[in-house]
């Protein structure tokens, strides 16, 4: 399934990740490196999954996801828009962050402690 508007392909092959999280990933991922610009409108959540072949609700999840992760906002009957999702990543991961930073020194770990831990697991979950 492959959208023609967004550019993006969606693997039905065995063990692939569920249409949303391809879709949301697709879309995050463009945004990310540019590829959708800030202010780019997405098709509806109807248009897209009849352009895909997918049940409007697994768009509509997709969508939900991007919007809370700041990639995306929409803005009424005007539809969906890329925002600008750089500086809102960086803000959210900041507070997170400083809350995983608070929550370590509560705990009594030393700095070395704590950084250990959080760079344990961003190599768990970059697979690096």
């Amino acid at each position: 399934m492959t959208s023609t508007n967004l550019k993006i392909t969606l693997s039905q092959a065995a063990g692939a990740p569920a249409p949303y999280e391809q879709l949301r990933a697709q879309i995050a991922d463009r945004a990310r490196s540019g590829g959708l610009p800030a202010g780019f409108k997405l098709p509806t959540v109807r248009g897209l999954a009849e352009e895909l072949g997918l049940a409007a609700n697994t768009v509509a999840k997709a969508y939900r996801a991007l919007e809370a992760d700041g990639v995306i906002e929409t803005r009424g009957r005007h539809g969906t828009f890329i925002a600008a999702a750089g500086d809102a990543a960086a803000r959210e991961a900041a507070g997170a962050a400083q809350v995983y930073a608070e929550r370590a020194q509560r705990l009594g770990l030393t700095f070395d402690e704590a950084l250990a831990a959080a760079l344990d697991a961003l190599r768990a979950r970059y697979g690096q």
